[in-house]
């Protein structure tokens, strides 16, 4: 039985702790804005126009309502820009996570399920990566590949799926001798069934933490990458290219860095509040 159960009265513990309700409230909230962007922003993210450059927020001195958090250095809409990155860092976070997700989860369940020799080479392999530094790598691929929004995409996620692989095989390696399973085993079952039906349904709430962290780690690492230059390339509005070409007018137009560092942080703290939400209602161990 899952560790979440509903509380006397029927009230699930989910909707009494304000850390998940906060968390879910703003990736929910970052989703429906990355959704349907195209109707919310109100001017076109990549228009330029240099007569209005550097116009300030609307409620300082020199701003104006048409441009509600004011423009950047080419003229371009701040706020529409804003809305436009919000897609950019949930596309990478939600790809990135199912990327990692598949090779991990595969990886792990393999080894924790069969053993012997195939979880000597899966140990092999979870000690291999942890062992290279992803931040370093994913900046060598960058720097000799190229920036795309596809590379990114796929160079975190061939680098993030450690995770998934240390959890997926220890949950698995502790429920695959229980009696649902033999009771699997006993009725004459293929393997395929018993990993579908039986191994991941019951382990899926360990996962599902591990994927809010993975998230939120690269939605950071993507705003590190693009900051350097390394990440997804202009026009395209990620927060940490805007952060990166804010960086020259920081201290005449701070406002051009308060802002995209501001939605990433509540960002990443709304993906980290959900998945410790999670954690500890869940009773979930993610310790390496």
């Amino acid at each position: 039985m899952s560790a979440v159960t509903v509380q006397a009265g029927g009230r699930s513990p989910l909707l009494s702790n304000w850390g998940f309700l906060l968390g879910a409230f703003i990736v929910g909230a970052c989703a429906i804005i990355a959704v349907f962007v195209q109707w919310i922003m109100p001017h076109d993210p990549f228009a330029i126009d240099l007569n209005r450059r550097l116009i300030p927020p609307s409620w300082m001195e020199g701003g104006t309502p048409l441009n509600f958090l004011g423009t950047d250095q080419l003229g371009r809409d701040y706020f529409s820009r804003l809305l436009y990155g919000t897609r950019i860092s949930m596309l990478i976070g939600v790809l990135t996570v199912i990327t990692s997700g598949l090779i991990g989860i595969t990886v792990g369940v393999l080894g924790g399920f069969y053993g012997g020799k195939i979880d000597d080479a899966v140990m092999f392999a979870i000690t291999t990566r942890l062992s290279i530094p992803a931040v370093l790598v994913a900046l060598a691929v960058a720097a000799l590949r190229g920036t795309s929004l596809t590379l990114v995409i796929l160079v975190l996620g061939l680098l993030l799926w450690d995770r998934f692989a240390v959890v997926a095989r220890s949950t698995t390696m502790q429920i695959r001798n229980l009696d649902y399973v033999a009771a699997a085993w006993c009725s004459g079952v293929s393997p395929w069934w018993v990993l579908t039906r039986e191994v991941l349904p019951n382990i899926a709430t360990h996962l599902a933490v591990v994927a809010t962290l993975e998230m939120a780690l690269a939605i950071l690492l993507e705003a590190a990458l693009s900051f350097l230059g390394l990440g997804v390339p202009a026009p395209l509005p990620s927060w940490g290219l805007m952060i990166s070409e804010a960086k020259e007018y920081m201290f005449f137009t701070p406002w051009m860095i308060i802002v995209p560092g501001a939605a990433l942080f509540v960002l990443v703290m709304g993906v980290n509040l959900l998945g410790d939400a999670l954690r500890d209602l869940m009773g979930t161990d993610l310790s390496r």
